[in-house]
């Protein structure tokens, strides 16, 4: 018998791994696995503070919201800014791929490096099967790095959190405001702290 399950064939019991140290990841050592090809990208995996954490499936809403924000937010956005979706952004201890960035510049400027904190003015993820972690962990890690405004699309209660005023204290990371908008709200984008325009949230949604 299996020595997870217990004798007279009752239920699976877990027995937990050993307490042993576990290895965390520089962003440097993260690049070099990927150079290596010992990551590719058919991986689903991203760094989070120091950490592989395995990115989930996206379903057919997921994945429309994303398509839908980045086209609405390309329409609005001042000379000297693009989106991107669903690419790395490079931080102290973590490179996520944010559902959808607003980055300066243009795309050619970065042939050498992924766009770091200071390229961004807005950070969108969306949010179903992820949202705990995007409220947690995920907001965490952009405030720590002091990306200005974070856009979290909750699918599951049709809305959008949008965080501002990035803060470390005491070694917490967090943001002084949040926003909620609902149907028929409409989202303020926010460049460098002057409204480039507003979104509907209708149109952002499935």
């Amino acid at each position: 018998m299996s020595a997870i399950i217990a004798q007279h064939s009752q239920a699976p019991r877990f027995i937990p791994g050993p307490a042993l140290p576990i290895w965390r990841l520089s962003v440097s050592q993260y690049h070099g696995m990927i150079e290596a090809g010992i990551l590719t990208e058919d991986d689903p995996v991203e760094l989070l503070e120091g950490w592989l954490v395995t990115k989930m499936p996206k379903n057919p809403p997921h994945r429309l919201s994303t398509q839908l924000t980045r086209e609405a937010l390309a329409g609005i956005l001042p000379v000297g800014w693009y989106v991107d979706a669903q690419e790395p952004i490079t931080l102290s201890d973590s490179e996520p791929e944010p559902d959808v960035v607003v980055v300066r510049g243009q795309r050619r400027d970065y042939t050498e490096r992924h766009p770091g904190a200071g390229d961004l003015a807005l950070v969108v993820e969306v949010a179903d099967a992820t949202l705990q972690r995007d409220r947690t962990l995920k907001k965490q890690l952009y405030a720590r790095a002091g990306i200005p405004t974070y856009w979290l699309i909750d699918l599951t209660n049709h809305q959008i959190e949008v965080y501002t005023e990035p803060f470390v204290d005491a070694g917490q990371a967090d943001y002084r405001c949040i926003q909620n908008y609902r149907r028929p709200d409409l989202v303020p984008v926010l460049i460098e702290g002057r409204e480039a325009g507003q979104l509907a949230l209708h149109d952002l949604l499935p």
